[in-house]
């Protein structure tokens, strides 16, 4: 692979192109013709496209062929359209699922999931009879990859790709372009990143109050303009005082007055946009000679597709104003975008939907919020999002500045807008995610360990390889910790150290219970000197230590006399064998030696120095007249211990003698050794846990693809590792859960429906669950029953993916496919849109959903003759206007 040489006769681009091409549309060049694949990023508008186009010229003047791929359907018709005006339309070809045609043309465009599932049909790496010939294939709008539905596509096609086919792709600006690059590198071959911030078109970012517009970023465009920040000391508004937003005509009349029309009015919902119309629609922005061009236009338009007319939205479109979303008929939108092109249409509101698909350039976009609401909360936009809507400024040839107009909202300001002006863009993330129809297509041409490498070349397995290098860091360092720990305890007998730490933990043990009986004998003679005390007399020996007489041994002393104290108990006044006065009390006796003689020369001797304080704790030095009494006090016999006390030492001492002589020493320090152990032990169970860990995070596409394997053995689809009929029904099948389409399609129970039941069947399995405003309208009976008894297995699929944390849909929804039967039973548009609430925009989708199932039923194996002929029939009847995709 690394070593891939290919030639290529190079074409000036001069011959090619009537104007100067830009530094980076050379660099592009000069890399595909070194035989180099190339990743593209370059702002909106800039020319990406050009590239594309190049490779298609230099295929066409060596005899080959070359693919363009896009995202949506919608994008591959405007590509094939512009091309074929380009390059003529025999040289032209299109796919697209339902539509094929001219399909072995040079130039095929086609969708990325069309081009995926042609590189399903062979071994990964080998040059298939569908794209033979091929030089190269340009993925246009690659940073679809961080789309959650498609992104999964756009990884497969770059992995399954042949090596010897060069790529193209072309991006917005992302964060992490060097890392797409390098993964491309990595998959399929040498890949040179060409990044370009310049735009042919610069623009100008506005921010719009109630007062008027003005420049939002100073003069270096790289702060917010200091006109447009709070006054000092202003405070942030209370929910009763937050700022007004401008109005949609003062908006608009600013921008007509600045020449700053055609306008794309972003607004984030179906509603809101459909409002703005209304709210302007006795505004006309256009000139004479343009209404006229209009009427013309939409009438003729509106006598070949009555149906289309949208209402509350003719006569605006005749004055220059039209919405643009999902809710509106693709027909309608079609117009709109035709006329706007033209420069006809000078405002469309849309959402934000228009910004990621159809090339439709303005002078100006307005932003009219900068939050949205997700399924996740209200949220600020992302800095691309934002840079998706603002690139849509500014038309190539047509104006020497694009125009980004962001407005003042109760609950964000120039503050926030300056913020996004001058955000980096966001990285690309991955959306890999095996599915039943992976999993299939790669076990009918792979073994498992093929499929494994295949999944872990993944975009999604390389970013977590990247992130996950700080997690490898730290178990190599751990590693490394472990290996000169055990290094350092290598030889000593693990035993030996548990052995050990058993006889140090007895002997602590032993020492606690020594203490304990201690301290309880130590207590019973407490209790009883107490007593003895109150009935000792003067010339009495004590050992004192306590409170007030702070040594670290007993003093031997003589009780002289008792003397009153503040309590009920005396004060007691001593002499002690060093020749000291003590003032203390009955706590501080801790032994009373009655066996000795009582001294009987305190009853006459001198009392203790007038400045001695007779209060606890008083100690003074004695005279010369009481060393003699003082030196007649006599040492204490040793004291015996009880015998409970005597025994427990005794253990003691046994267990240190152990301990004292464990042939551990031998090894060096005891403690050293155990803390080593320790540390070990620890550190051995955090490699582990980081191990484990890893594992699960670094194979966790794997881990899904397994799971997706075990359910599809457990529905009969595998033989093992080998698909059976069923299997190979499913992994012939596009959609959100293939297992469920091909369990539900070869389970017989469709089979006998007419054309009509069976497109309302196939409806229901693949809408998504309707919006609770949508109304109902069931299907007929015969409908109901078939899909009755499907709800069993869909059950059995259900607790299945559950079990293996599968979240793949599995649709069943009937509540809206009554609708599908009408329209298969040529009920006209306006009757199916009147048994629903639906927006015409959502039933052509379920229609076209539909369709595109029953489309692939005739090229499904093992169906049955019956069911393949009543889908090409239920397909003729309802591909009809505006149903059908308008690719001409």
């Amino acid at each position: 692979m690394r070593n891939r040489s290919l030639t290529f006769e190079e074409i000036d681009p001069r011959t090619l192109f009537p104007f100067e091409l830009d530094e980076f549309q050379h660099q592009a060049i000069a890399a595909l013709n070194g035989g180099r694949s190339v990743v593209v990023c370059a702002p909106t508008g800039s020319g990406k496209t050009l590239i594309g186009e190049y490779a298609i010229y230099r295929a066409l003047h060596q005899g080959g062929r070359v693919f363009y791929t896009t995202p949506l359907k919608a994008l591959s018709n405007q590509k094939w359209r512009d091309f074929s005006n380009q390059f003529g339309a025999d040289e032209v070809g299109l796919l697209t699922g339902d539509v094929s045609i001219n399909r072995d043309a040079p130039i095929l465009v086609m969708t990325t999931e069309i081009f995926r599932n042609m590189l399903y049909g062979t071994p990964i790496g080998e040059v298939g009879t569908s794209l033979v010939g091929v030089q190269a294939v340009v993925l246009d709008e690659c940073h679809y990859m961080n789309d959650r539905q498609r992104g999964t596509v756009w990884e497969e096609s770059i992995i399954y790709c042949p090596h010897e086919i060069q790529l193209v792709a072309l991006s917005a600006t992302v964060a992490n372009s060097q890392q797409l690059t390098d993964w491309i590198d990595q998959v399929h071959g040498p890949t040179e990143l060409i990044y370009s911030e310049y735009r042919p078109i610069p623009l100008e970012f506005y921010f719009g109050n109630p007062k008027g517009i003005f420049p939002l970023l100073n003069e270096n465009k790289t702060k917010i303009n200091q006109r447009l920040k709070p006054k000092g000391g202003q405070i942030k508004p209370s929910p009763g005082n937050r700022p007004e937003s401008p109005t949609l005509p003062f908006i608009l009349n600013q921008l007509r007055e600045r020449d700053m029309l055609p306008a794309i009015y972003f607004i984030f919902s179906r509603r809101g946009c459909d409002q703005a119309v209304s709210e302007v629609s006795n505004m006309s922005l256009v000139s004479p000679a343009e209404a006229q061009q209009l009427k013309i236009r939409i009438d003729d338009y509106l006598t070949r597709y009555p149906e289309a007319a949208r209402v509350g939205q003719v006569e605006p479109l005749y004055r220059g104003i039209a919405a643009h979303h999902a809710g509106i008929l693709p027909a309608w939108k079609g117009l709109v975008e035709e006329l706007f092109q033209e420069g006809l249409i000078k405002v469309v509101f849309a959402t934000e939907t228009l910004a990621a698909g159809i090339n439709m350039p303005a002078r100006t976009t307005v932003i009219s919020t900068l939050s949205k609401r997700t399924d996740r909360g209200h949220r600020l936009l992302t800095p691309s999002e934002f840079l998706q809507m603002a690139g849509r400024a500014g038309r190539r040839g047509m104006d020497e500045m694009g125009y980004v107009v962001t407005l003042q909202t109760p609950f964000e300001g120039a503050k926030d807008a300056a913020y996004l002006a001058t955000s980096r863009p966001d990285p690309l993330v991955s959306q890999f995610t095996p599915s039943y129809g992976m999993v299939l297509n790669l076990l009918q041409t792979h073994n498992l360990e093929e499929a494994k490498e295949l999944v872990e070349r993944s975009f999604g397995q390389y970013l977590a390889t990247l992130h996950l290098r700080p997690q490898q860091q730290a178990i190599a360092d751990l590693s490394a910790e472990v290996a000169n720990i055990q290094s350092q305890i290598e030889g000593i007998d693990p035993e030996a150290l548990a052995q050990y730490e058993k006889l140090y933990e007895r002997s602590k043990n032993e020492q606690k219970i020594l203490k304990t009986l201690q301290q309880h004998a130590a207590a019973i003679s407490s209790s009883d000197l107490a007593l003895a005390v109150n009935f000792a007399i003067p010339g009495t020996i004590l050992s004192l230590k306590g409170k007030h007489v702070t040594v670290s041994e007993p003093i031997t002393a003589v009780l002289v006399s008792k003397i009153p104290g503040s309590g009920q108990s005396p004060y007691l006044l001593c002499l002690g064998q060093n020749n000291r006065w003590y003032v203390v009390a009955t706590s501080d006796v801790v032994g009373l030696h009655a066996e000795l003689p009582r001294i009987a020369a305190v009853d006459n001797m001198e009392p203790p120095p007038p400045e001695m304080a007779l209060k606890l704790g008083s100690s003074r030095g004695g005279t010369e007249g009481t060393k003699a009494i003082a030196h007649q006090i006599p040492n204490p016999p040793t004291t015996e211990e009880p015998p409970e006390v005597y025994a427990q030492r005794q253990r003691v001492a046994a267990v240190e003698a152990q301990l004292a002589n464990h042939p551990i020493h031998q090894w060096g320090n005891p403690a050293t050794l155990i803390k080593r152990y320790h540390r070990l032990v620890r550190l051995q169970d955090e490699l582990q846990d980081r191990q484990q860990k890893l594992h699960r995070q670094s194979q966790l596409h794997w881990e899904e693809f397994v799971n997706l394997i075990e359910i599809l053995q457990g529905f009969s689809c595998l033989d093992g590792l080998t698909p059976t009929a069923r299997g190979e029904a499913a992994a012939a099948i596009r959609g959100d859960n293939e297992l469920w389409l091909g369990l539900a399609l070869t389970s017989g129970e469709l089979d006998d429906l007419d054309p009509h039941h069976l497109a309302a069947a196939c409806a229901a399995l693949v809408t998504e669950t309707p919006r609770p405003d949508a109304g109902v309208c069931y299907p007929s009976p015969e409908v109901e029953e078939a899909l009755d008894r499907l709800r069993g297995v869909r059950r059995q699929l259900f607790q299945m993916q559950r079990r293996r944390n599968v979240a793949l849909p599995v649709w069943l929804e009937d509540e809206l496919v009554g609708l599908i039967e009408q329209w298969a039973l040529e009920a006209e548009w306006s009757q199916v849109c009147s048994n629903t609430n639906l927006d015409e925009g959502d039933l052509v989708r379920m229609l076209r959903r539909t369709l595109d199932i029953l489309s692939q039923l005739p090229h499904v194996p093992h169906l049955s003759d019956g069911l393949k002929r009543n889908a090409i029939r239920a397909i003729q009847i309802m591909d009809r206007f505006p149903v059908n995709e308008m690719v001409g």
